[in-house]
């Protein structure tokens, strides 16, 4: 299959997610769960002054590209089976940690272009595919989405317990206190949920593609962790102002990346769309800058995203 032809493919699944996007919010209504996130502007919350802080990073990041290897894993949680697929960089490490979460009806190779640029420039990227939402699922099931969170932090544990396993690849090989979430779509749902209503911790950093708060709630809780979204104003699937709307709850540092012309996934799943650039550097240089402690990364990023035509950057970091 070609590359046009694999992307198209998965296209077509992602414009599944707007009915299913519906199922969700009709989901949580009838079974009396939390209301679903309104879609107007939240004012900041303010962290609670008990909150716990993170130390902070300073330094830079590796300046040449690595080498990469891959390898699976099987992380069983409460009687479900995630598969994870784990790229990581050829190098004596330690590497930060990048847990990724996958739309629906898609899987972790189809954001290969992506995530391969970040584990080049050093990172581990580990990427569970989410038993009822993922394209290889029996049965799709939305509201498993509310899922999603634990099972994201049930990988983390396997993964970085992974640098103290005697005689493992990866052993002494992780940053395991500079690890961060990213995801799309509903697994950018995932990882919202991550930073409020099931928040971990270990988290330093969050990158929200194509996301929003559905079901999750705009709650932010623990230590302020740096946040990066990244939202086309076409997308029909995840509306841009929902998006917004999670970005605007965020206390903590944050930025907004604006695709003026994308819509829900194509910047994301080819190297050849004209706003991939402009996404893979910036939330490249954010990764750099909150995960190495990057200061000149953290300059890069306004002229990564460009002119303005492609991309525009609002940064409150």
């Amino acid at each position: 299959m070609s590359a046009a032809a694999g992307q198209n493919r998965v296209m077509r699944r992602l414009a599944l997610a707007g009915p299913l996007a519906a199922a969700l919010l009709a989901g949580l209504v009838a079974c009396g769960d939390e209301p679903p996130v309104s879609t107007t502007t939240a004012p900041p919350t303010a962290p609670s002054a008990a909150a716990p802080t993170l130390r902070p990073i300073t330094g830079t990041a590796p300046s040449h590209a690595f080498d990469v290897a891959q390898r699976k894993l099987l992380v069983q949680r409460d009687g479900r089976s995630i598969p994870v697929t784990v790229w990581y960089p050829q190098g004596p490490g330690p590497f930060p940690v990048v847990l990724f979460s996958h739309g629906l009806g898609t899987s972790p190779v189809d954001y290969r272009p992506l995530l391969m640029r970040w584990a080049r420039a050093g990172f581990t990227i580990a990427a569970p595919t989410y038993p009822q939402t993922s394209s290889g699922s029996r049965q799709m099931n939305v509201l498993d989405v509310l899922n999603q969170p634990a099972d994201a932090s049930a990988t983390l544990d396997q993964v970085l317990a992974l640098n103290r396993k005697a005689g493992d690849p990866l052993r002494g090989r992780l940053a395991t206190d500079r690890v961060a979430a990213a995801g799309h779509s509903a697994g950018g749902i995932t990882t919202v949920g991550l930073f409020t209503v099931a928040r971990d911790d270990r988290l330093r950093a969050g990158v929200v593609l194509a996301g929003s708060s559905l079901g999750m709630g705009l709650t932010y809780a623990g230590a302020p962790a740096p946040m990066l979204f990244v939202h086309g104003q076409r997308d029909t699937v995840v509306k841009y102002a929902d998006g917004k709307a999670a970005f605007d709850a965020v206390p903590w540092p944050k930025a907004m990346l604006t695709l003026p012309a994308a819509g829900h996934g194509e910047a994301l799943l080819s190297s050849e769309d004209g706003a991939f650039t402009a996404v893979a550097d910036t939330t490249l240089d954010f990764l750099r800058w909150s995960l190495y402690g990057d200061a000149a990364a953290k300059r890069r990023m306004t002229q990564d995203a460009g002119s303005g035509s492609v991309a525009r950057l609002d940064s409150r970091l």
